[in-house]
């Protein structure tokens, strides 16, 4: 069984790049999930993965091929992905976590992101929703994104980064701690952004236009 299962996920795999539609649909309802996730590339491959499709993969049993579904929504409007930041699966949260920071500010999804951010138990869950509240740029996710300046050396300076996308006197004073910190990556994140400590250390205005959600993760 598994030499069949493993010969039916490289037929979906190949039938990406074959044009062989059929395969592929066959393949979404497959009985292993390697191969349904095989089959949601391909599908995407051949412009052929319908909002209708990629929702059926977010609900699949399977964390692996929501995480797939999840990879290939986070560029498209629909549908939506906020629902798998409650996922029974830490990897499906994180994962939709950096979904969501693709997309244009969701008020509800924003709260929940803030709410991952400040208090949930696994911390890569808490830097991805602080990375994601960071691209995603709106107020709204501000003061999770200064609370998450106080958590562990890896959230704060994800912190560090995510506040590239505000200004104020609040945003100002985290980065002012930051360059005080006792974690020395916290430190060389605030003089990436802004350079060495000068008067107008805090203009980015010519340096900084922008966070993306999926930042290459800091050791």
């Amino acid at each position: 069984m598994k030499h069949d299962a493993r010969d039916r996920r490289r037929s979906a795999a190949v039938a990406g790049f074959t044009g062989d539609t059929a395969t592929v649909t066959a393949a979404l309802a497959d009985t292993d999930h390697r191969v349904r996730a095989a089959a949601l590339r391909s599908s995407d491959r051949l412009a052929n993965l319908s909002a209708e499709i990629l929702g059926a993969a977010l609900a699949d049993p399977h964390p692996d091929v929501r995480m797939v579904a999840l990879e290939l929504a986070a560029s498209r409007a629909d549908p939506p992905v906020g629902a798998l930041l409650d996922d029974g699966d830490v990897r499906v949260i994180e994962q939709a976590a950096w979904a969501c920071g693709e997309r244009p500010h969701d008020p509800p999804t924003t709260r929940t992101l803030a709410n991952l951010a400040k208090s949930h138990d696994d911390p890569l869950v808490r830097e991805a929703a602080v990375a994601a509240l960071g691209a995603i740029g709106h107020v709204d996710g501000l003061p999770a994104i200064l609370s998450a300046a106080s958590d562990k050396p890896a959230i704060r300076r994800r912190a560090v980064l995510s506040l590239a996308a505000f200004e104020g006197p609040e945003v100002d004073a985290a980065w002012e701690r930051a360059r005080n910190d006792r974690d020395r990556q916290v430190r060389d994140a605030v003089d990436e952004l802004l350079g060495p400590a000068t008067p107008d250390r805090y203009d980015l205005s010519s340096s900084v236009n922008g966070v993306s959600s999926r930042l290459p993760r800091l050791p």
